[in-house]
């Protein structure tokens, strides 16, 4: 029995989007009259946060410490965006509750599409797995990580992906690099 379900658990983890993988695109409701794309963010690092539901202690406790730590991540330029299958209402009275300083977004309706479009679907529970990506100033997904959904992931795997993102000045001396060969 526990090899069948470490089993399902990484056939679930091998769905997720990996490094290299281009970003897909969203435009989800941040509140209910707006909306926020990936596109949004072009040209600089974005951090994806689904994650199964608000009001959820280990959701809340996730959530709270990138709270906490959202300094650590704009020293790298980095967005922080939260996303997961509950409604704009829902989102909109938790993060007033918990005083976020990031968007969370509604992956609400076609339900966790977006989630499904990353491979971070849970279709047995009805929510989004507990996933993180960072992306690349490009859109191109550079890390990616799905944390068993009652842990914690915390964020030393988040720092160390914006660590090796290539630096503006690498990008660009790679890009002239290739451009004159």
């Amino acid at each position: 029995m526990k090899t069948e379900v470490k089993e399902r658990t990484s056939q679930k983890e091998a769905s997720v989007l990996g490094p290299g993988t281009p970003a897909p695109d969203f435009n989800l409701r941040s509140t209910p009259d707006q909306f926020v794309s990936l596109s949004d963010f072009h040209g600089q690092p974005v951090i994806l946060a689904f994650y199964p539901a608000d009001w959820s202690p280990v959701c809340g406790d996730q959530l709270a410490l990138y709270n906490e730590i959202l300094p650590e991540f704009q020293k790298f330029n980095a967005a922080l965006i939260g996303i997961s299958v509950d409604g704009t209402w829902c989102h909109v009275a938790y993060s007033k509750d918990r005083k976020l300083h990031f968007p969370l977004l509604a992956d609400f309706e076609p339900k966790g599409d977006t989630a499904r479009r990353y491979g971070a679907y849970r279709q047995e529970d009805g929510v989004c797995q507990r996933a993180l990506f960072v992306i690349d100033p490009d859109g191109t997904i550079q890390w990616s990580y799905v944390s068993p959904i009652g842990v914690n992931p915390g964020a030393d795997g988040i720092l160390a992906a914006l660590e090796a993102l290539p630096t503006s000045k690498q990008q660009k001396a790679s890009t002239h690099a290739n451009s004159t060969r």
